[in-house]
């Protein structure tokens, strides 16, 4: 009989004895009978009997338990590597994990799919950060976004671009379109706990909408309007923007169906000394600058003081950006986000 804790003992004299567990109960020995004569539990038997019965002898080998060796961590330097390459490489459906997003749930099981290794939440949470992890909102990209065509931006055509406006001494503007509505709610608000704050408005719903176009030197340009982006709109902004740069201008804008219209292309070809568009790749906001006024004005307009109507919207929306117009170095800010760095004067 053995006389001490079968999880005392060795990995190999541990495989040894589940061996002498399964000869016996193969050999018609009843489980309790073979608990008793090794002095272990029925149901650490009855666990090696089923393991055996699912898996085969291989069922029997004893798992690595704690940290791997010598360093003091569950996972070896290699694992951690590995892990942490999946994690910035593929989202958890490319591994077919049941999860949309990498949170510690979806580490975790990754971990113990790849490596048979559970690891308490917490210490995933641990190893994240020593990982250089943080939780972060995830950028939305579409699938339809080539990088190939996004590379192709950055490597040629947008520094190509750059060069050929300081040649010609042309202002290079980054122009976009957003709309606004009452609806729409940013910010925090502190409340008690498991009390959702109540904020009080208007249930009637209306907005507005803007076009801007700025400089990485900090020119800004824009226009305030109701209903629909048209090309009518456009191209009075276009006019706006010329008169605004007293020099030519290069517009950079989305593949929008107004700025590629065949009037505004005609209108262009007759101003060709005065104004061109260029266009990004196809499904890149991330690459205009412009975004991040949209950003910006999103959660600021609002911020303090809910218009009541859709003339109070338009009157803080204008109040904004004539603020921010008067800023050179704010508009100079925005191009100093992650994926525009790239059009800061001195990249170019």
């Amino acid at each position: 009989m053995i006389g001490s804790d079968a999880r005392s003992l060795g990995r190999q004299a541990q495989v040894a004895l589940r061996k002498r567990a399964i000869d016996a109960v193969t050999g018609g020995m009843k489980q309790l009978d073979v608990a008793r004569a090794l002095g272990v539990a029925p149901e650490t038997v009855c666990r090696w009997v089923k393991a055996y019965r699912q898996v085969g002898p291989e069922g029997l080998e004893a798992r690595r338990k704690g940290p791997a060796p010598g360093t003091g961590k569950l996972l070896s330097d290699k694992q951690s590597a590995e892990v942490r390459k999946l994690i910035i490489d593929r989202c958890p459906e490319q591994l077919k994990l049941p999860f949309a997003l990498w949170t510690r749930d979806a580490i975790r099981e990754l971990v113990f799919r790849r490596f048979g290794i559970r690891i308490a939440i917490r210490t995933i949470g641990n190893y994240l950060r020593e990982w250089g992890f943080t939780p972060q909102k995830p950028v939305r990209r579409a699938y339809e976004q080539s990088p190939q065509a996004v590379r192709e931006w950055l490597d040629r055509v947008y520094p190509s671009l750059a060069k050929r406006a300081k040649r010609e001494g042309a202002l290079l503007y980054w122009g976009d379109e957003m709309g606004l509505r009452s609806d729409h709610q940013v910010g925090r608000s502190y409340g008690l706990r498991g009390q959702t704050p109540v904020l009080p408005g208007t249930g009637k719903r209306f907005g507005c909408s803007m076009i801007s176009a700025l400089t990485n030197q900090g020119h800004l340009c824009f226009r305030v309007f109701e209903g629909s982006f048209n090309v009518k709109l456009f191209l009075d902004f276009l006019r706006r923007l010329v008169r605004q740069a007293k020099r030519k201008v290069f517009l950079i804008v989305d593949g929008h169906p107004v700025h590629r219209a065949k009037l505004v292309q005609a209108w262009l070809t007759n101003h060709s000394e005065e104004i061109e568009v260029f266009y990004l790749p196809s499904y890149s906001p991330q690459l205009n600058p412009d975004e991040l006024l949209n950003q910006d004005v999103k959660t600021n307009v609002s911020r303090h003081a809910r218009p009541a109507n859709g003339e109070e919207m338009k009157a803080d929306l204008r109040s904004y950006l004539f603020s921010t117009q008067r800023q050179p170095h704010i508009v100079r800010r925005y191009f100093y986000g992650e994926h525009v760095r790239y059009a800061l004067p001195e990249a170019a």
